[in-house]
């Protein structure tokens, strides 16, 4: 679970962070799964966002595809979301 200080300083990195997932109309599927556990073990810090003809909101989005990965929601803006999981091998991000 993250503290609001390692939330603060994840929103901070993701703010220069492009936008890498997108979730369409056909929802979370096993693909967008697979491009979210690619990027996270790569960046452990990845944006996304659900398109306008997509049934569901950012949230649920984000929700789903972190249940299903092991990451973190880290924010929810509008039609955007944040995700973090740390790779235990070789980190990336130091949130000390």
């Amino acid at each position: 679970m993250l503290t609001g200080k390692e939330r603060a300083k994840l929103r901070s990195i993701a703010n220069g962070e492009d936008t890498i997932l997108y979730v369409g109309k056909g929802g979370v599927t096993e693909n967008i799964i697979k491009q979210a556990e690619d990027a996270l073990a790569a960046r452990e810090l990845i944006k996304g966002r659900v398109l306008e003809n997509s049934l569901l909101t950012a949230r649920e989005a984000c929700d789903e595809i972190a249940e299903k990965t092991g990451a973190e929601g880290v924010q929810v803006i509008g039609s955007r979301f944040v995700l973090y999981k740390a790779n235990p091998k070789e980190p990336k991000i130091s949130l000390k």
